[in-house]
């Protein structure tokens, strides 16, 4: 699942995921959208933007941790949530190069 707020770099993540072989859920923009996604279905893995608009992800990151998926921050904030859970999670920063992208997510990915 790919959250993410600015529709260019969305459709980018999505893109260059979809190349490597992945089915891609989403993008959605923002909190709401993203937990019915969850609830919707079993997810593999996700790609979080930490600031969607207004919203941060944590919430999102939350149940996705409940749920057992794994997920990465795909972000331009220099800080993450100060909470330990939160920081050992991958980050990687904006501007994402595409192979960066695909190693990180075939990392969270299970064997």
């Amino acid at each position: 699942m790919v959250v993410e707020d600015d529709y260019f770099i969305a459709m980018d993540v999505k893109y260059i995921l979809q190349q490597a072989g992945a089915d891609v859920v989403g993008p959605v923009p923002d909190v709401e959208q993203a937990l019915a996604l969850i609830g919707a279905g079993s997810l593999d893995a996700a790609v979080l933007d930490v600031n969607l608009r207004n919203e941060e992800v944590y919430l999102i990151a939350d149940r996705l941790r409940e749920d057992g998926v794994p997920y990465l921050f795909a972000t331009g904030e220099e800080q993450i949530a100060d909470r330990s859970d939160y920081r050992t999670r991958p980050k990687l920063m904006k501007p994402i190069l595409d192979t960066e992208l695909v190693q990180a997510v075939g990392k969270l990915m299970p064997n």
